[in-house]
């Protein structure tokens, strides 16, 4: 796990987070549901990133004890780093997080029905 204020990105308002979680019920018992990652490895002096427009259009699970939301910004689910825009959004026990990335690239993911609009608040965490 990054050190707590090296990571910069999107928090999920309340709210949002409220209204994602019953639309998309986690499978999973550890629900995260909480972040957009833009970066690791941020230092104090790093800037916040701007507030995107942004929407949940696809989802990720792997079957086994993971699942993610994909999110678009600005047009793109592509993320600077070459990885995918996402919302890890339930884990199985021994799961972490990070692993959403490893998920995302090796079986890629689906599209929901219809692009569902979110705020996200830029934040450092």
């Amino acid at each position: 796990m990054a050190r707590p204020g090296t990571v910069t990105g999107w928090k999920l308002p309340r709210d949002e987070r409220a209204r994602l979680l019953e639309r998309f019920p986690p499978k999973y018992e550890n629900v995260v549901a909480d972040h957009v990652t833009l970066r690791v490895g941020a230092t104090p002096d790093t800037p916040l990133p701007r507030k995107p427009e942004a929407r949940v259009v696809g989802r990720a699970d792997d079957g086994k004890s993971l699942e993610c939301l994909v999110a678009e910004l600005d047009g793109t689910t592509d993320r600077p780093d070459g990885s995918t825009y996402h919302i890890t959004w339930s884990l199985g026990p021994g799961r972490k997080a990070r692993e959403s990335n490893d998920v995302l690239r090796d079986r890629g993911w689906e599209p929901i029905g219809a692009p569902m609009p979110i705020e996200l608040e830029p934040a450092r965490f």
